[in-house]
């Protein structure tokens, strides 16, 4: 028998959906716990149905709604059961009520957003709480004073303006009007809303930064609330069994020593689990629970000359996959967290040991899936700034790929405003802090093909600074500033070669492939398709691939390029070269050829 929650949400029809679509409950929808790293025992879930309704930008306030929006899928999906564009015009408002525990009370009580796109303003009981600007990182905000007394039901309201393409923000593929390379916008809240209570002085953040080669951990941790005169303590597991622990006061990093480490790697992807406390007069005020991973990532030289990437001390050959983490049915939002491990577990089980994140920030869920299978992470920053132009994004990379294009004409790719620049380095910091502690990412890609790009020199030194433990693509694809730490092109059309430039510094090829197949009734809209080279059946595809593998990717391994990333994992719309269908269902290229090929990669790197 349906329950009225379910009478009141249903999936928009004629959208091409994933298996797992069938498996969304709207009383339970993305029930696992948001934040894998840093866990508490209590927390309330505020998934599911809630009022919504789009109305003009002019409009400040509302007192009537259009319906029902099920929370977290973006207002533009199938699975949001509204499936409707929100324009710059306009903004998307939401609604819903929530109680307190008793127990809960006499606690500070954090409401937390995954990830809202694009300017969010919450009020809780008519009260405006604060507001955040940007579309791919968690926000939170300290709720207790605005709550209600008692046991009466208190009130969340949340507007979002989302001008997606229109005003030169961070925001990925994402376009008004979808085609080949852009997709459809995503806007409003797209990632888990929760609260939790924490006691008044309790643990905010915290870095966890592992050193293979002096066997520690360096803790840094900071609280919020009155802190004086505290400490913090941290204990490390190996297979439930403590092997370290420590305190320090708080403020001051912490070291774990540990012996006989075992270290992370895509062939072992070993865990370690960890406590740690904020602790006064030698009590536990506030306990989370986290783990961590024991890996050093790196570029060596070797005796042949050549600069390599390496992992734990050792050249590692990563065979990477782009990745844009994009759904039929949810968009940026999997339906279901075995649905956002799916992806995962395919690219490993493809035998690649890399997925390169494209132009987007993953639910941190997504990261706790590669940590825990050994699947090493490039992470792009999310590109802003103007739009497609064919002087930088077709003639000067393809045809005038010899000149250096110097990044600091601010104009020529839509960075002219001061704010805007400011803007883009202020969301770089947020993204590298809420997935500074994760094992797997292993590299980051401030810039990708010259959109929005500028300072790649400055930036790529910034986060190097910040983040000294893992290396930097400043210029993944072109616009080379001919620094840092990797030489990195994308080749299509071509034939892969070896780069010119090099300039001491790890070759890799960020993008290659984009062989595409139209697998009838698995597609966005028939009819419709993109690719970079076009083959009419599997078996076509399949030679192809090997060939291109065997024939041109192998050969540059031995003259030094130490990774490549294929495009791609999956279609994404009318983009058809995914090594499996938009929804999922099938695999393109033969498994076994896949995995075969992958392993003479790596192993002979």
């Amino acid at each position: 028998m349906e329950s009225e929650q379910d009478i009141r949400w249903k999936p928009a029809v004629g959208s091409l959906m994933t298996r797992w679509a069938k498996e969304v409950n709207p009383q339970t929808v993305l029930p696992e716990y948001p934040r894998p790293q840093m866990v508490r025992d209590r927390w309330m879930n505020l998934n599911g149905l809630w009022d919504y309704a789009i109305r003009s930008i002019e409009v400040d306030e509302i007192s009537e709604y259009d319906g029902t929006i099920l929370v977290p899928f973006p207002v533009e999906s199938a699975l949001s059961g509204v499936h409707k564009s929100l324009l710059p015009n306009e903004k998307l408002w939401y609604r819903r009520g929530f109680s307190i525990p008793d127990l809960w009370k006499g606690h500070k009580l954090l409401l937390h957003f995954g990830a809202v796109d694009w300017k969010t303003e919450v009020w809780i009981n008519k009260q405006k709480v604060g507001e955040h600007t940007g579309g791919y990182y968690p926000f939170t905000f300290d709720i207790t004073e605005f709550l209600s007394d008692g046991d009466s039901e208190n009130e969340i309201r949340v507007s979002v303006w989302d001008p997606t393409n229109t005003y030169g923000q961070e925001r990925g593929k994402q376009t008004l009007h979808p085609k080949g390379l852009f997709y459809t916008a995503v806007s409003g809240i797209w990632q888990t809303v929760w609260i939790e209570p924490v006691p008044f002085q309790y643990i905010s953040s915290f870095r966890l930064t592992p050193d293979i080669d002096a066997k520690e951990l360096s803790i840094h941790v900071e609280a919020a609330g009155e802190n004086k005169n505290m400490e913090v303590e941290a204990i490390a597991y190996e297979d439930g069994e403590i092997i370290a622990s420590g305190r320090s006061r708080l403020g001051n990093i912490l070291k774990l020593k540990l012996s006989n480490v075992r270290l992370w790697s895509p062939e072992s992807p070993f865990l370690y689990d960890m406590t740690l406390r904020l602790m006064e007069d030698g009590e536990p005020v506030d306990t989370i629970a986290s783990y961590f991973g024991m890996r050093k990532f790196s570029i060596e030289q070797y005796k042949d000359g050549l600069k390599r990437l390496c992992l734990n001390r050792e050249p590692l050959f990563q065979q990477g996959v782009l990745d844009q983490g994009y759904w039929p049915d949810g968009l940026y939002t999997a339906p279901t967290d075995e649905a956002l491990a799916y992806d995962v577990i395919m690219a490993k089980n493809l035998g690649f040991n890399m997925i390169r994140k494209h132009i987007k920030v993953e639910p941190a869920r997504w990261y706790y899936h590669c940590d825990r299978l050994g699947v090493i992470v490039w992470q792009d920053m999310i590109n802003g700034g103007g739009e497609w132009n064919n002087l930088h994004h077709l003639i000067l990379p393809n045809f005038l790929s010899a000149l250096k294009v110097k990044d600091n004409k601010y104009k020529a790719l839509g960075r002219e405003e001061k704010s805007n620049r400011e803007r883009y380095r202020k969301e770089l910091k947020e993204m590298i802090d809420a997935l500074y502690n994760v094992p797997s990412i292993g590299m980051w890609v401030p810039f990708n093909e010259a959109w929005g790009q500028f300072d790649a020199t400055e930036t790529a030194e910034w986060v190097k600074d910040y983040d000294p433990t893992r290396p930097v693509d400043h210029a993944s694809g072109w616009h080379d500033q001919e620094v840092g730490d990797i030489k990195s092109v994308h080749i299509y059309f071509r034939k892969l070669k070896m780069p010119k430039k090099i300039n001491n510094r790890a070759v890799v090829i960020s993008e290659y492939g984009g062989y595409s197949l139209l697998e009838k009734g698995h597609v966005w809209r028939e009819g419709k398709g993109f690719g970079y080279k076009k083959c009419k059946t599997r078996e076509g595809l399949n030679t192809a691939y090997a060939a291109l593998i065997n024939d041109q990717l192998q050969p540059l391994i031995l003259r030094g390029v130490s990774a490549a990333v294929y495009t791609q994992l999956t279609d994404v719309e009318t983009e058809l070269n995914g090594i499996l269908t938009y929804d999922r269902e099938i695999i393109k290229i033969d498994s076994d050829l896949l995995k075969a090929l992958h392993k003479g990669l790596i192993e002979g790197s």
